[in-house]
């Protein structure tokens, strides 16, 4: 059995890609996209017709209405594949208004619902800001189930919890990236691979702590460097994995333990958490790494976001 199937033994395994058209190779459950995942599948050759068809179908709605139609339908096409759920991100530059994630999420569900699709099978992605957490409470409250994204600290998780949030990505080769770019030369990698990786770490200590307080959000590891990454956190609900590294994944054959036992996470007497809106603050703000990371993915969803609308907007023309 390969480490692929060995993974799906004990975690779900999602698809972090736009390009729907790798997916049948690995079989996942669920798929995420994002704004960054988007752009790139529009600009390749086969996926450029389906842009230019939304938009010439749409041309004469605003900007964002036609942007919104373009990622439900990427929404669409992956859904035909995969027998769970598709994550369809807000735009990042309403990360910090509460309202507006709420109003351009409810359109989101909108769409999907008119091309006949349930919400039940549609997570919509948010920034993991204070905005955003509390816009996903009150969308939750909709049934509009939500993905708490861009998720650096343990903050961050604690509010998405106390906020009835369905899943929170937690991102592993971002903190990765912020801790071996802090120690430069002197980063040894061979101690800090698996378990000892501090994206992992910070991963399972999310993960325990929800299971220790009967917390149903679900979580799900994404942005992966390696596959080391990956197997040191079989046993989470859920990881979201790139079409590269579960090609890896499929290649190998070794076999490897769960990492994660619910068991033992339901038994461990951790200490409650709770935040509210200055505690959190405080708290995200005493996070270097947790402050730095958000900010910079934010701005760089926004970049790939504006991206996105000049191509719609020449595409138009």
């Amino acid at each position: 059995m390969n480490q692929l199937d060995q993974l799906k033994q004990h975690t779900i395994v999602v698809a972090d890609t736009g390009n729907f058209r790798e997916l049948a190779a690995f079989a996942p459950r669920d798929a995420t996209t994002n704004p960054s995942l988007i752009l790139k599948a529009v600009q390749q050759p086969d996926y450029a017709p389906l842009l230019a068809e939304v938009v010439a179908a749409h041309a004469a709605l605003p900007l964002p209405a036609i942007v919104d139609r373009v990622l439900v339908r990427f929404g669409q096409e992956i859904l035909k594949l995969v027998p769970g759920r598709v994550s369809t991100e807000v735009d990042a530059r309403l990360s910090f208004d509460t309202e507006a994630t709420i109003a351009r999420a409810q359109g989101l569900i909108a769409l999907y619902e008119a091309a006949g699709i349930a919400r039940a099978r549609v997570l919509v992605k948010i920034a993991a800001t204070w905005e955003g957490i509390a816009a996903a409470a009150r969308l939750e409250r909709e049934g509009i189930r939500c993905n708490l994204t861009l998720l650096f600290a343990f903050c961050q998780a604690v509010a998405c919890g106390d906020a009835g949030v369905t899943l929170i990505s937690p991102f592993v080769g971002r903190i990765y990236d912020w801790h071996r770019k802090r120690e430069g030369g002197a980063w040894d990698e061979a101690a800090h691979a698996g378990a000892a990786d501090p994206g992992v770490q910070s991963v399972r200590a999310i993960w325990a702590h929800y299971k220790a307080h009967g917390i149903a959000t679900e979580v799900m590891g994404a942005s992966f460097r390696n596959t080391g990454q990956i197997l040191a956190l079989a046993g989470c609900d859920l990881l979201t994995i790139s079409p590269e590294l579960m090609a890896q994944l499929q290649a190998a054959d070794a076999p490897f333990p769960r990492a994660l036992d619910l068991e033992t996470a339901r038994r461990s007497a951790l200490p409650a958490v709770h935040h509210d809106e200055r505690s959190f603050r405080w708290a995200l703000n005493e996070d270097a790494m947790a402050t730095e990371k958000l900010a910079e993915g934010i701005r760089a969803f926004a970049a790939d976001a504006g991206k996105l609308d000049a191509l719609i907007e020449q595409a138009r023309r």
